[in-house]
């Protein structure tokens, strides 16, 4: 063709001119005929559930090793598979005690199960992938995006790598901390790993301890070195990354997101909360508080309000505990974490966002929110769904385990409420269960630790508008 000397055209925007973009569409909304849209999320529960899944049963079979034992005998399938269950879900209920039943090698499989539950299936395959040098996919960030609770799709795996070293970089300065106590008591190599050991169970909220004869840390009452440092560690991983992040970044609770401001509230407001009610409750009683000074009274009463927030290590005796302290304990391990954290239960998002609905409804307000912020009907009811069902498995697993189990009501509501929110605190009557009980509380944990999650992706994947909508009826409510 004959070229031509056309005048390029020059831009006719005036000062002032509004610009309109056009929106980016995918492949699938220009042809949807003939390019589907990819399904990710029914992969990605499955893939959680089957992950978490594979590695409890790789766990038990290498617990049930001889060499994982102390006397080098097979350890019983069925308390390697409580025990991996336990680890895994980062719970920290036990039938046999971690230091005097395993040797070495089963403690050391008993800290990787730990590593794995705290940072979660696709956390931890991300990093492995990553230390392998393969590259992350469009599904697999996907995948980590959901598990995460993020809601941008770029920078994952950036966020995946700062997790790892901020997990590492606070498990070692815990560990410090508590070898500094450990060091008097015991040589420097069984210190130095009993301190490491802690460190990563307490930021993980596992709750499982290497102190031997089931005494978790009733042997340190008196020790704010190993209270306060483990307390801390349980604080920290129960808040989550993501939120640590946000305060470190915006440096002023106002410009926090919502989200991390229900978190950082909610969880002060608890560890107070719980924090007065048991040294009420408890300050009288010579089985738990009653005996200790004031300093320890308090200290100890504060480390029982951290706890039950998923972690499961305990100073005092559980089961000497008063009704109304059990009853309040339970009610912590329910609600249990931040999301996206080591910690389990219905999260103190959900919890936060339930009492500010509320609140606003006493109120007399039509629309639901904090801080200045609405939350949107889906999210509510998604609170509201998971709150319910949660209650619902609670109450069938009570009923079953009253039918197998020799034990009175309340301890096996606190066993229950314990394994569903991941804690590991009892009453003293986890190693006395029966087969059929020790199967039954492995799958609540397993469910306490996967079922929240996977939950709330679900209804998340589902949800659909709707695009009828009905005329409205008043029901009749109270």
């Amino acid at each position: 063709m004959p070229e031509t000397n056309l005048p390029k055209r020059k831009s006719v925007l005036k000062p002032g001119d509004r610009v309109f973009r056009i929106p980016r569409v995918t492949s699938w909304q220009i042809l949807p005929s003939v390019i589907k849209k990819p399904r990710i999320g029914g992969v990605s529960t499955s893939l959680l559930v089957y992950g978490f899944a594979l590695i409890v049963i790789l766990g038990a079979f290498l617990l049930t090793l001889p060499i994982a034992s102390e006397t080098g005998q097979v350890t019983n399938p069925v308390d390697a598979f409580f025990t991996s269950t336990s680890a895994t879900c980062v719970t920290g209920l036990s039938v046999v005690d971690t230091a005097d039943h395993y040797s070495y090698f089963g403690e050391t499989v008993i800290m990787v199960l730990i590593h794995a539950g705290g940072f979660g299936f696709m956390i931890l395959a991300t990093m492995l992938l990553l230390a392998m040098g393969k590259r992350i996919g469009l599904k697999q960030r996907l995948l980590i995006r959901e598990s995460l609770g993020v809601a941008k799709l770029g920078g994952v795996v950036r966020i995946v790598q700062r997790i790892a070293l901020f997990t590492f970089v606070v498990e070692i300065l815990g560990a410090a901390l508590i070898y500094i106590r450990l060091s008097t008591q015991y040589s420097p190599g069984v210190a130095l790993w009993k301190s490491v050991f802690q460190s990563v169970s307490a930021f993980n909220n596992a709750g499982l301890d290497l102190f031997g004869d089931l005494r978790s840390l009733t042997g340190y009452q008196g020790d704010p070195i190993i209270l306060l440092t483990t307390a801390g560690l349980i604080i920290i991983g129960g808040v989550s990354y993501l939120v640590i992040a946000d305060m470190a970044s915006s440096r002023s609770f106002s410009r926090l997101t919502l989200d991390s401001k229900l978190v950082v509230t909610t969880t002060i407001g608890l560890l107070a909360a719980g924090t007065v009610l048991i040294l009420l409750s408890e300050m009288n009683n010579p089985l738990t508080l009653g005996a200790l000074p004031w300093d320890q009274k308090i200290l100890n009463a504060f480390f029982h309000s951290v706890t039950p927030r998923t972690a499961g290590f305990a100073s005092l005796n559980v089961g000497a505990f008063a009704v109304y302290s059990l009853f309040f304990t339970m009610f912590l391990m329910f609600v249990g974490g931040a999301s996206g954290s080591t910690a389990g239960g219905v999260k103190v998002n959900t919890f936060g966002m339930l009492v500010a609905t509320v609140t606003g409804t006493l109120q007399g307000k039509d629309r639901a929110g904090a801080f200045g912020r609405e939350f949107t009907t889906q999210q509510i009811y998604r609170a509201l769904t998971l709150l319910i069902l949660s209650g619902a498995i609670i109450s069938v697993f009570v009923f079953i385990l009253s039918i197998t189990e020799k034990f009175t009501f309340l301890q096996l509501l606190f066993e229950t409420v314990s394994a569903f929110g991941t804690v590991g605190l009892s009453t003293g009557i986890t190693p006395e269960l029966s087969v059929t009980g020790k199967i039954l509380i492995s799958i609540m944990m397993f469910i306490g630790r996967i079922g929240p999650l996977t939950l709330v992706l679900s209804l998340a994947q589902r949800q659909k508008t709707s695009e009828y909508k009905y005329p409205q009826e008043t029901i009749r409510i109270g």
